[in-house]
């Protein structure tokens, strides 16, 4: 049952005589923006999206996708249209991470960024058009456990230098997927609908850093009551098939 709504509330005539005196110029007003960390799962990696900057400052980096927030949309609104403008997608797993407000964290005025981690499946991350050379997929390798220090490449495998804070933002994500995936269901959204044991498996690997158990990780996985048969087996693999499940919410 939605609560009744609150009906709006009327200011007094000495409040509606200060707010049309007031004058929003009296106080520095920092720039606010989005940023966002576009996560996917690639092989034997995890990869992010990132967009070369077109124009100072730090022209010619790559960064993440992001954007300034307007004066009528909320945080939430302005990380799901950045996200809806930069691939097409719309809001799958968008969570609010952190804010980033150190006063040098960019050269051009006082801005504070609101980031964002956005969380797709592998067949999503594929739809994301990537035409010209100004989007690239890079690789993320998260160290073996704790304390995380991203490693950051291109296809090829050379290393990238991010804009702005943006490398702290990345590591700052990878350690809230890192600190949640064995207490929340966050790891299935890195999954196609129905998926493997193995294949949730390898996400909590890439996630983690280490190898894990096959056995004891299957049995953790089965006892929390999330998972439930399909009934069907994998399609065109090379391999003796393996059964398909899907993530069922606890009600």
């Amino acid at each position: 049952m939605r609560p009744t709504p609150r009906p709006a509330r009327q200011p007094s005539t000495e409040e509606q005589d200060f707010l049309s005196a007031y004058d929003p110029s009296a106080f520095e007003r920092p720039s606010v923006t989005v940023d966002l960390v576009i996560l996917a799962p690639a092989g034997d990696s995890l990869v992010t999206l990132l967009i070369r900057r077109p124009e100072h400052p730090f022209r010619g980096l790559w960064s993440l996708p992001g954007g300034f927030v307007r004066m009528d949309e909320s945080l939430d609104e302005a990380a799901a249209r950045v996200l809806r403008g930069k691939t097409g997608l719309d809001c799958g797993y968008l969570e609010q991470l952190y804010t980033f407000g150190n006063p040098g964290r960019d050269p051009r005025t006082r801005v504070i960024s609101v980031a964002y981690v956005a969380l797709l499946d592998p067949l999503r991350f594929r739809d994301i058009p990537q035409s010209g050379g100004d989007v690239m997929v890079a690789r993320v390798t998260p160290p073996p456990d704790a304390p995380l220090a991203i490693s950051l490449a291109d296809p090829t495998g050379q290393k990238l230098e991010l804009a702005f804070d943006h490398a702290e933002i990345l590591d700052t994500s990878l350690r809230r997927l890192r600190g949640k995936i064995d207490y929340t269901p966050i790891g299935f959204e890195l999954l196609p609908p129905t998926f493997t044991l193995l294949q949730l498996q390898k996400i909590h690997e890439l996630v983690l850093g280490r190898k894990l158990n096959k056995d004891s990780f299957r049995r953790r996985m089965l006892a929390l009551g999330q998972l439930e048969a399909t009934g069907e087996l994998q399609q065109e693999v090379d391999h003796r098939p393996a059964a398909l499940y899907r993530y069922v919410p606890i009600a």
